[in-house]
């Protein structure tokens, strides 16, 4: 903690402590341990699904795609109060299952849905907590990065996180829409609908925008449903996604070198940041294993005499305590190898904690000091808009995940029902 402090990158502490303290407790013979570590790492056949999905997402927020689907939107939701900002949360979720990252979401979202919602006279803050959140949604909606990195350190099926995270991601959408709802209907001042001039547009035009949405929607129901369906792996389907969102683009003669280029770019430094975090981490993990500190975790928390139950809370707000100042995939390669191995021996779901990780993960995203999605919102939103306005802003939301992530914690069954029903259990 003191050298992140220093402001030297995650990746680099990681490793220089591994180093360090292999060095000092076994010598420069266990040197070795730490590259073994690091091999069996990369040698991770998951990773793969990392690119492709970082790709996809890539492709389609610098295609028109995004666009078009958010305009279908507000033939649904144009004429109810606050119908803009319910639009978007739909928008978001179809991103979401599409994109499985968040940073260009929030983005994406922040260009086409803000103005317009700032435009139409909505609540400033009602405005950004809507798209801060939405494109947050990100870490709960398949195929999500974050579940796919927990299931990688977790050594959980990733097809099963899959599957436990469509009900707690569909009800945290449903509760940012009936909060949305019950502002604007309780104070229509606060989201207006849309004028019947706009809306009465001609069917053609209607029709083009409709047109729009099936190639990504389709490409979503394809992934999601080979994955869902066994018909293809995680890593497989998301080769298939790289493959359907860039065919739909060419189909929409969008395809140009600037898109090719620019989307393999990004994927290229996201996936450098995730990989370089990972080998620390691997690493760290590694020779803290080796000490013995995983051993003396578990039996002091074990021996504690506390409830499982407890225990979760405990290490819910030590994730809480990081999500502050650290990024989820830090978080998540140096806590879940000493986590999910005590919460197996108390006799719970490690699919189920998988869940609670990112929904608490969620909260992280939009949590001050740090909260990245402000500082993704800042990039793009209009030059009055101060931070401390967006942090204030996301209060009601964060509170709203709250409740959604206590709900999962003390049911499990939220999570659990739609895997163990495909297993037949």
């Amino acid at each position: 903690m003191v050298l992140i402090l220093t402001g030297i990158p995650l990746a680099f502490v990681t490793g220089l402590i591994a180093i360090l303290f292999t060095i000092a407790w076994f010598g420069p013979s266990g040197v070795p341990l730490v590259s073994s570590r690091i091999y069996s790492f990369v040698n991770e056949y998951v990773l793969v699904a990392i690119p492709m999905f970082v790709l996809m997402a890539s492709l389609l927020d610098r295609s028109g795609m995004a666009r078009d689907l958010y305009d279908a939107m507000r033939l649904v939701a144009g004429r109810i109060k606050g119908g803009v900002a319910v639009q978007t949360l739909v928008a978001a979720v179809f991103l979401a299952s599409i994109s499985g990252i968040i940073g260009g979401e929030i983005v994406l979202l922040g260009l086409i849905a803000l103005p317009q919602m700032l435009r139409l006279g909505y609540n400033r803050a009602l405005a950004i907590g809507t798209v801060c959140a939405g494109g947050s949604l990100g870490t709960m909606i398949p195929p999500s990065i974050v579940l796919i990195v927990y299931g990688l350190t977790a050594s959980v099926s990733i097809g099963d996180l899959f599957l436990a995270t469509v009900t707690p991601g569909l009800m945290l959408a449903s509760f940012y829409i009936i909060y949305i709802l019950i502002r604007c209907y309780a104070n229509p001042e606060m989201g207006p609908p849309i004028s019947d001039e706009e809306l009465n547009i001609p069917m053609a035009e209607k029709l083009r925008k409709m047109r729009g949405v099936i190639l990504p929607v389709g490409v979503a129901v394809t992934v999601l449903g080979s994955i869902y369906g066994g018909i293809a792996s995680v890593t497989e389907a998301a080769a298939m996604g790289v493959v359907g969102v860039f065919l739909s683009a060419a189909v929409r003669g969008e395809v140009t070198w600037i898109l090719i280029r620019d989307s393999l770019k990004q994927t290229l430094e996201t996936c450098g940041m995730i990989i370089w975090i990972g080998l620390g981490a691997a690493a760290l993990v590694g020779v803290y294993n080796l000490m013995g500190g995983n051993r003396f975790i578990e039996s002091t928390i074990l021996d504690s005499g506390a409830s499982p139950i407890v225990i979760v809370l405990i290490m819910m707000g030590i994730l809480v305590v990081l999500g502050l100042f650290m990024d989820w995939i830090g978080i998540a390669l140096l806590t879940m190898p000493i986590f999910v191995p005590i919460i197996i021996k108390l006799g719970m779901d490690p699919v189920w904690f998988g869940i609670l990780f990112a929904m608490n993960m969620q909260v992280s995203y939009l949590s001050p000091p740090f909260g990245p999605a402000a500082f993704y919102l800042k990039s793009v939103a209009p030059k009055d808009m101060s931070l401390s306005e967006i942090f204030r802003a996301l209060i009601p939301f964060i509170c709203i995940q709250v409740v959604a992530l206590a709900i999962v914690l003390f049911f499990p069954d939220v999570a659990l029902w739609l895997p163990n029903w495909v297993k037949g259990d």
